[in-house]
């Protein structure tokens, strides 16, 4: 009939196959009622994560103070922290405040994509910090040389091509007909 949905199913070897229907996203079930108010904790971390990166990166921005090595790996994870936030919570409402409660298999993918390379990104930004800070104690006299503006874009470029390096094959792989 008209109302017929068909959802992903597993294929022999276990290979995702979409259907031609939308994964329904229920929001939490039983509390249908309460899907508005259990918006609130959801929509004011959100809210204070964005104003706090947009405020985190518009100082450093703004400020040549806050150019160094150490405040652009600490805008980076800002960066990241916007990503993963922007990814996922927009989403999370719609459901709860009711106008979509649907998502696409390819939008499915894409949100997977985009938050698992953030989640990877943001791993490399730290592990970047920590050298930072390493050099900084240990070697305090060759800072300078060593960690410079280059290094940091380039840690950024390898971060972000870490992660799709990562995601690429678990998401193409199930769903070759995407490419």
């Amino acid at each position: 009939g008209g109302n017929d949905v068909t959802f992903p199913v597993l294929a022999r070897n276990n290979v995702l196959i979409s259907g031609s229907g939308p994964f329904v996203l229920l929001g939490v079930p039983g509390l249908e009622a309460l899907h508005v108010w259990l918006s609130v904790p959801v929509c004011l971390p959100y809210v204070a994560a964005l104003a706090g990166n947009a405020l985190l990166l518009g100082l450093a921005a703004a400020d040549k103070e806050l150019w160094a090595p150490m405040y652009q790996l600490l805008g980076l994870l800002a960066a990241a922290d916007l990503v993963l936030a922007t990814s996922t919570v927009p989403r999370a409402l719609a459901v709860l405040w009711g106008p979509s409660g649907e998502i696409s298999f390819g939008a499915c993918l894409v949100q997977l994509f985009v938050v698992h390379v953030a989640f990877i990104a943001e791993s490399s930004v730290l592990l970047a910090m920590a050298v930072d800070r390493y050099v900084a104690i240990c070697q305090p006299l060759r800072y300078g040389a060593l960690l410079t503006q280059r290094v940091v874009g380039t840690v950024a470029v390898a971060a972000v091509t870490r992660g799709a390096c990562v995601m690429v094959p678990p998401v193409i792989l199930p769903a070759p007909h995407l490419l």
